[in-house]
């Protein structure tokens, strides 16, 4: 029988909602916006809630929701498919502040037709936030899907200052205009 690992997790609040954060000895696992469950891992596996072990992760969050960090310097453990995995390291590589479409992620890679897969890819990211997947738009410029909602991604895109569309049905124009100038107006409070 294989032998687990030690996972210490923590849950943090944050200006988007409570985040989950667990790390082994390798790094970074997880960061999941917190629904109340731990993510599923292999049956031998040992989870151990310790914000203790979770502090300088929590430190580098924190100072990203005040503005004060652009880059998070501590190490990733990223587990997933060879493919998943090169999808992940170009996110890494997307500046803060800016954005890339799910098509130029797929030509960065080298697979210029893979980007319903690197969509896929980006809806499994273990690590949010820190593997910026939020930084990854529709082909029109505009906000598609995201973990932790279009609210969550539109908060992160703000914060970091990048440009981006917000998609709005013609029906509810009016609505629309003030939902997204009080989103512009939108600050986070630490």
């Amino acid at each position: 029988m294989p032998e687990g690992k030690t996972i210490f997790f923590s849950v943090m609040e944050s200006p988007v909602g409570p985040l989950l954060l667990a790390a082994g000895e390798n790094g970074l696992r997880y960061l999941q916006f917190h629904r109340g469950k731990l993510p599923k891992t292999t049956k031998n596996d040992v989870w151990i809630e310790s914000r203790e072990h979770l502090a300088v992760y929590e430190l580098q969050i924190s100072a990203y929701f005040r503005g004060e960090l652009r880059q998070f310097t501590f190490k990733l453990d990223l587990d997933g498919t060879t493919f998943q995995k090169d999808c992940w390291q170009a996110l890494l590589r997307i500046p803060y502040g800016e954005t890339r479409t799910y098509a130029d992620i797929a030509k960065e890679i080298g697979r210029p037709h893979a980007f319903r897969a690197v969509g896929q890819a980006n809806h499994v990211n273990p690590i949010a936030i820190v593997v910026p997947c939020h930084r990854v738009l529709g082909a029109n410029r505009a906000l598609t899907g995201y973990g932790g909602g279009l609210g969550t991604k539109e908060k992160l895109l703000r914060l970091e200052g990048a440009q981006f569309r917000v998609a709005q049905p013609a029906a509810k124009g009016a609505n629309n205009e003030n939902r997204a100038r009080n989103a512009s107006q939108a600050r986070f409070e630490y």
